[in-house]
């Protein structure tokens, strides 16, 4: 063993022993779906100057998201329930009377000049000669008397807790303003600073809630009418780590348009039953079995090893999920699942490039073709998990709520398949090439022979290329059929995106939530979500519905318990509302257009353009699809949309980064020949990689249960259209750009010059 593959070996080791110990002590964070958690209901309030209604209320609901987001809540569920009331289900909280009062505080923070010192008897009320001036005891009891607010909320950029290790401050939270804020606090400051040292007046008040939370006095070095330049404060105040988080998050979330109270909180059961559950898990563990079944049959020893390189994928993905303390939930759980049969795709491009090497002759031993294998195979997996890596990084910091759950998971899912790729499994295969056993029978390996794809593709070197524009008209003629379907029978927003109807129960002895599920699924209404309260309380979300419709649930449920009586029933709004979806449309163009600037970087302006057409071509087609198949488009067909998109990228990425290797060899071919041969060599590698997700998502399909059938079709529809696209529609754009631009005139594609 030669000293890189003993570091690497070293490496693997420390880094799966310290996930064993994670996964072992660290406990998973279970979502609403899976679990249960606490329930919050709300109820806004009207102030003499700020009227509770709807549009307050939902706004009111878009800064609650933001302070939950901050608590580290990941997959709440929020939603408006009639015109004042807000409920908020939170997954996993360990203080439910905690985070209800964070939630319930309106944070109203203000900034004042301080006038002086007042009189003991003196109130909090503003005073009779001068009303614009109030009295606050500061933070150790003496009033003080206020002047006018000077700044607000508002004007604060952010704020962040921190802890002061060389003045020996402790817990503060530093302040940072924004736009006029800037200037502003300038002026605040400056005339503060007019004062002398030791007056009362030379202070500056900071009020959350009509409370002083810390009245700091100027600095002697900062002078007068000059103020504080840089648009920064320090809030001071001997801060538990816990307040000074809590106090930082108030500010950044915002102050509420208008109080709330607290009118209900109580524990909720699983949307999803017992039964569901054990089947999506049944159809995790068939689904895997047979993906890596398929990678040993396919790769022999050499599969089985990657098998279990992929083992230790899901144990590092698993303990940084823990670590990190994300919420899984069901769809999640199906997402992670899925990328460990996506995540053989690094190892079938290793050893499918392996499999060049040594048919080619161009190395002596299964050995040296590996290594060359991962060698050569390393650019295309860095490239196509650093565009997958920019977009999560951009869904993290642009969007919120479950978009950017889903940012944080896909990260994880990156990250630890390179590693597990380029560490761990080259680490197994390197070791298991150098065995006496194996260098005598090299066919043991699976790299010794080239495999029937490309023994096909060999024999036959069909030229796919050689009409582009024909292929073109076949995707056009895909995107259009499934285009219509948009138009024609429009898209089916699942009560996410809408709003629909809740509707609570109380029973006479508790009823099992999976019979009520099913019997609503039998009446006609499959996608009615019902969760149990309490010992004897069901609470059923359904789509809009009319007062027939109402009558046939309720129907349903008494054919159950003959004694249930409806308790509530109100209209709720879309748990995803318009703050966030645009957020999140957001966050998408933009992680659209930072992928396109790094592919075109890395391959030329055109073959991004390229590889961006073929994504916008999978996006619509697959909500085409959905559209006639008439499918519901909600959260999980979301989380399934930003799925699509990334195995829509790695499929161009690796055919792009064969197109840029082989014009680098200078060998003079026209460039739709050059991609032609790309694509030859590569399809090999796109068949098995979809081969491998194939299984896996059929396997959820077929046994998962109808919580995850929607899911499960999304990412087939959405595998076979991506893996179409990415040659058919990506590969013909490009060849149409370049004909277009580069047409007579000598260019450096790669470092080679194409003519």
């Amino acid at each position: 063993m030669n000293r890189s593959l003993r570091v690497r070996a070293l490496l693997a080791l420390a880094v799966l022993a310290l996930s064993l110990y994670v996964a072992a002590t660290v406990p998973i964070r279970l979502g609403l779906d899976l679990r249960g958690g606490t329930q919050i209901v709300l109820e806004t309030r009207s102030t003499p100057t700020a009227d509770a209604d709807r549009a307050a209320t939902d706004r009111t609901l878009e800064v609650l998201r933001g302070r939950i987001d901050a608590l580290g809540v990941a997959e709440p569920t929020l939603v408006r329930s009639g015109d004042h009331r807000i409920i908020v289900e939170l997954p996993g909280v360990q203080d439910p009377k905690k985070a209800a009062d964070v939630l319930g505080r309106t944070a109203q923070l203000t900034f004042h000049p301080v006038l002086g010192a007042a009189d003991e008897d003196d109130t909090s009320r503003p005073l009779p000669k001068r009303p614009r001036e109030r009295v606050l005891p500061d933070e150790s009891g003496t009033p003080l008397r206020l002047g006018p607010t000077s700044l607000t909320g508002e004007d604060v950029k952010e704020a962040a807790a921190r802890f002061d290790q060389q003045g020996g401050a402790g817990w503060h939270v530093t302040v940072g303003f924004e736009g006029a804020g800037r200037a502003g606090w300038a002026d605040l400051t400056g005339e503060a600073a007019c004062r002398e040292p030791g007056d009362p007046a030379r202070r500056v008040a900071i009020v959350l809630d009509d409370k002083v939370i810390s009245s700091p006095q100027v600095d002697p070095s900062v002078t007068c009418g000059t103020g504080i330049r840089d648009g920064a404060t320090r809030i001071t105040g001997s801060f538990s780590p816990e307040e000074a988080r809590e106090l930082s998050l108030l500010i950044n979330g915002g102050a509420l348009p208008v109080p709330v109270e607290t009118v209900e909180q109580r524990t909720v059961g699983p949307t999803l039953g017992a039964q569901a559950i054990t089947a999506s898990a049944w159809a995790a563990a068939i689904g895997t079995a047979l993906t890596s079944l398929f990678i040993i049959v396919v790769y022999r020893l050499m599969g089985g090893l990657a098998a279990l390189a992929l083992a230790c994928y899901g144990l590092l993905s698993y303990a940084a999920l823990a670590a990190l303390g994300a919420t899984l939930t069901l769809p999640g759980l199906a997402g992670f699942v899925l990328a460990i049969g996506m995540a053989v795709d690094a190892n079938v491009l290793v050893f499918e490039r392996a499999r060049e090497e040594y048919a080619g002759r161009r190395r002596p031993s299964i050995r040296s073709s590996l290594a060359a294998g991962f060698r050569n195979a390393f650019s295309a997996i860095a490239d196509s998990n650093i565009t997958t890596l920019i977009a999560a990084a951009l869904l993290f910091f642009l969007a919120s709520g479950p978009v950017r759950g889903f940012g944080v998971t896909l990260g994880i899912g990156v990250l630890a398949s390179m590693f597990s790729a380029l560490v761990i499994s080259r680490v197994l295969a390197e070791f298991a090439a150098s065995r006496q056993v194996v260098r005598r029978r090299p066919r043991l390996t699976g790299i010794a022979t080239i495999g029937v794809v490309r023994e096909r593709l060999t024999r036959r070197n069909p030229l796919l290329m050689r009409r582009p524009r024909r292929w073109l008209v076949t995707s056009a003629a895909v995107l259009a059929l499934a285009g219509s379907g948009i138009v024609v029978r429009g898209v089916d927003l699942g009560v996410e995106f809408t709003g629909g109807r809740l509707i609570e129960y109380t029973t006479s002895a508790p009823v099992d939530p999976g019979r009520v599920r099913t019997a609503l699924a039998d009446a006609g209404f499959p996608r009615a979500v019902v969760q149990s309260s309490g010992d004897t309380g069901l609470t059923v979300r359904t789509d809009p519905l009319t007062d027939a419709e109402e009558a046939e649930v309720t129907g349903a449920l008494r054919g159950l318990d003959g004694r249930a009586d409806k308790v509530r029933d109100e209209l709720i709004g879309p748990s995803l509302g318009e703050e966030l979806r645009q957020g999140a449309l957001i966050a998408l163009a933009v992680a659209l257009g930072a992928q396109f600037v790094y592919l075109a970087a890395r391959f030329r302006w055109m073959l991004g353009s390229a590889a961006v057409v073929a994504l916008l071509h999978d996006v619509v087609v697959l909500l085409g699809v959905f559209a006639w198949l008439g499918k519901p488009v909600d959260g999980v067909f979301l989380a399934a949309l930003l799925t699509v998109i990334g195995y829509s990228v790695n499929d161009s990425v690796v055919l792009f980064d064969r197109v840029r290797e082989l014009t680098g060899r200078g060998s003079g071919a026209p460039f739709a020949g050059t991609v032609n041969q790309a694509i030859l060599q590569t399809l090999p590698r796109t068949v098995n990689t979809g081969m491998g997700a194939a299984f896996m998502l059929t396997a959820l399909a077929v046994l998962g249960g109808s919580s995850l059938t929607d899911f499960a079709l999304a990412l087939l529809i959405g595998l076979a259209v991506g893996t179409y696209s990415s040659v058919f529609t990506a590969s013909p754009v490009a060849i149409l750009l370049h004909r277009r631009f580069r047409r007579g005139k000598p260019s450096r594609e790669g470092g080679a010059v194409m003519r």
